[in-house]
């Protein structure tokens, strides 16, 4: 329980009905989820307006009601107030309803195209193995300490992202370590978080279904570091043309990290091989169980934040030799006959192109790859044909097939990703709808020694069709045509 007048503190109030002090048992945007003695805070969202359903939300049992439009008609047994923005406030609200939990956290955000998912969970995984108890809010999974729970969005919305940020601290957590999404920028869903470091992974062709332009996209990333504040770190890719832009207007502590230019951390690749890459760091040799250039760059954002975080240089580095790449990135799979499966999450044009240049950087030159490929319904219709080219550049074979098709039909969205092909190219493809047809097909084609990249899905366990969830998992998919299982 907590007043009405504590969980506003801090906010500019335009108008009140009511006494502030009444106590709030808890706190919703979503009306359906309202209980007695709740606060219900009126949010316009992106499809929804809450204003719509304050009533809903009285007849459920809202003590108090935060909006920015007040109704015609309003109960006068019902607290009041009224603000200019319910949208940023309520991420305030809610943390003040969860005593401001991220303040007793040091909490970092990794945010940018591709990448967040590995770099925040190795992150994870490195304060774990260095001994302490640590928060993870991740796409895969959210965890407090070891206790898992189900990932809903990249970024949850404001009001449980302070929920599992106060169950953190309850749980003894003394790191939080999080994906930043885009959308989650844009929606102020991490309004009310004490950032103490931001990383930028890098900034490629994605979600202009919502931002509508690229530039649009780059300013919801840059706002995240425009709001950091001078006691946290900004922690950037040199090697991606936005990296800088990041910090441009950041109050936040500037660092850098490169593969290829000077920087604050950087590291060079010795060797490639399909089960690690042996790493050059101040001049010491490091070997990681992570394959590609890609995933270099990642274990210097790794190697950054935790040395930024306090962490000897000597305890990383013994660390990132133990660290094993995230379920569904690059995760490869052998059959009896020495085919090999790439598994990964790749669902954009640049990381399409980026897992298979890591293939390329490890291949001996004979072997076939053999890419499975589609795009998700519902999403930036843009990128299809794009990623059908980029999968064809570094291809023997594309199968082009069914992601997660959701409302769409999957031959519309496969006859968009054919757009990118051209006539010269068409002999090397094939569309397959079905995606179990499509990956039996890959492992029927391929001989030994071949390399199959499943893309798209990486560590996701289900297919998402005319909004019905169905089991599917590539991993298991290729482990039994491989005749792994």
């Amino acid at each position: 329980m907590k007043s009405l007048k504590d969980i506003l503190a801090g906010i500019k109030t335009l108008e009140t009905r009511g006494d502030l002090s009444v106590l709030v048992r808890g706190i919703q945007f979503d009306s359906r989820k309202v209980e007695t003695g709740d606060l219900f805070v009126a949010v316009k969202g992106t499809h929804v307006d809450g204003h719509q359903f304050i009533g809903k939300a009285i007849e459920m049992g809202a003590v108090a009601v935060v909006c920015e439009d007040v109704p015609v008609s309003f109960p006068s047994g019902v607290v009041l107030v009224r603000i200019e923005g319910t949208q940023p406030a309520f991420g305030r609200m809610a943390a003040a309803f969860y005593n401001n939990p991220s303040a007793n956290l040091k909490v970092v955000g990794v945010t940018g195209t591709n990448g967040k998912t590995t770099i925040a969970s190795l992150l994870y995984k490195t304060f774990t193995l260095l001994g302490y108890k640590v928060g993870l809010i991740s796409t895969i999974k959210y965890y407090v300490g070891t206790e898992e729970f189900h990932a809903t969005h990249t970024t949850p919305d404001a009001l449980q992202i302070q929920e599992l940020m106060a169950r953190m601290v309850t749980a003894g957590c003394e790191y939080c370590f999080m994906e930043v999404s885009s959308h989650a920028i844009d929606q102020d869903r991490i309004s009310g978080i004490e950032f103490d470091g931001g990383i930028f992974t890098n900034l490629t062709h994605d979600h202009l279904d919502y931002h509508h332009t690229f530039a649009e996209y780059l300013k919801a990333k840059k706002k995240f570091f425009d709001q950091l504040p001078d006691t946290a770190f900004a922690l950037t890719n040199a090697d991606d043309k936005n990296g800088m832009v990041m910090l441009q207007n950041t109050r936040a502590a500037k660092q850098t990290y490169s593969l290829r230019t000077l920087a604050n951390f950087r590291c060079k690749v010795i060797e490639k091989h399909f089960d690690g890459m042996l790493l050059s760091i101040d001049g010491q040799e490091v070997w990681t169980h992570f394959t590609g250039i890609f995933n270099a760059s990642n274990l210097m954002a790794v190697l950054g934040a935790t040395i930024l975080l306090g962490v000897e240089r000597d305890d990383i580095l013994r660390i990132l030799s133990e660290l094993r790449p995230v379920s569904g990135r690059f995760e490869i799979i052998r059959s009896p006959e020495g085919k090999y499966a790439v598994v990964d999450y790749a669902h954009t044009p640049d990381a399409i192109q980026n897992v298979l240049s890591g293939i390329a950087e490890i291949r001996s030159g004979n072997e076939q790859v053999i890419t499975v490929v589609g795009a998700g319904g519902d999403r930036d219709k843009t990128k299809r044909p794009v990623m059908a080219q980029e999968a064809i550049k570094q291809s023997d074979k594309v199968i082009l097939t069914s992601d997660n098709p959701r409302s769409e039909e999957p031959e519309q969205i496969l006859a968009d990703m054919e757009a990118g092909i051209e006539p010269y190219q068409k002999s090397k493809v094939l569309s397959i709808v079905s995606r179990r047809e499509a990956i039996k097909t890959a492992c029927m084609l391929a001989r030994p020694g071949d390399i199959i990249l499943v893309a798209g899905k990486g560590h996701e366990d289900y297919q998402e069709i005319k909004g019905v969830k169905h089991h599917f998992d590539d991993k298991e998919v290729i482990n039994e045509f491989f005749g792994n299982i």
